[in-house]
C-alpha cells in the first residue's frame, strides 16, 4: 500500500471513530445535557467558594503572625534608632575633639615656626651667624632627654 492511502485509511479511521464514540456517549449519558451542565455549574460554585473561603483563612492567618510580630519590630527599630543617635554622638564628640586638636596643633606650629623666625632674624641681625649656616634639628617627645639633639647654630 502506498503512503497516500495509509494517510488516507488513517483520517477516515478518525472520522469513523469520533462518530460512533459521539453517538455512543448521547445513547449511553445518564443525564441530559442539562443536568450536566447544571452539575458543572454546581461543581464550579462549590470550587469557587472553597477557594474564596481559602483565601480569607489564609489572609486572617497571615494579618495574626503579622500583628504577633509587630511589636518585636517597633521594639527592635527603637532599639536601633537608639543605637544610631549614640553613635551619631559620638562621632559628634570625636570630631569636635578631632577639631580642636588639630587647631592647638596649628597654633603651636605657628608659634614655634614665629620663634624660629624671630631667632633667625635677632641673628642675623646680630652678625654673630649668617642666616644660610643656621641649623634646625628636630625634637621628640620622649622622656628621656639626654638623648634628644640641642639647637645649634654655627
Amino acid at each position: 500500500m502506498s503512503q497516500n492511502g495509509t494517510a488516507l485509511g488513517f483520517v477516515f479511521g478518525a472520522v469513523f471513530g469520533a462518530a460512533v464514540g459521539a453517538v455512543a456517549g448521547m445513547l449511553l449519558a445518564p443525564r441530559s445535557g442539562a443536568e450536566s451542565r447544571a452539575m458543572a455549574a454546581d461543581a464550579m460554585n462549590d470550587a469557587w467558594d472553597a477557594a474564596v473561603d481559602t483565601y480569607e483563612n489564609g489572609a486572617r492567618v497571615v494579618s495574626s503572625k503579622i500583628a504577633d510580630i509587630r511589636p518585636q519590630m517597633d521594639a527592635t527599630t527603637d532599639e536601633l534608632r537608639a543605637k544610631v543617635d549614640a553613635a551619631r554622638e559620638r562621632m559628634d564628640k570625636v570630631r569636635s575633639s578631632l577639631s580642636n586638636s588639630v587647631a592647638a596643633a596649628s597654633a603651636q606650629v605657628q608659634n614655634a615656626v614665629s620663634s624660629v623666625a624671630d631667632q633667625m632674624g635677632a641673628a642675623a641681625d646680630a652678625g654673630s651667624v649668617a642666616a644660610q649656616d643656621a641649623r634646625v634639628e628636630p625634637v621628640s617627645d620622649q622622656d628621656d632627654t639626654a638623648d634628644q639633639p640641642e639647637q645649634s647654630a654655627e
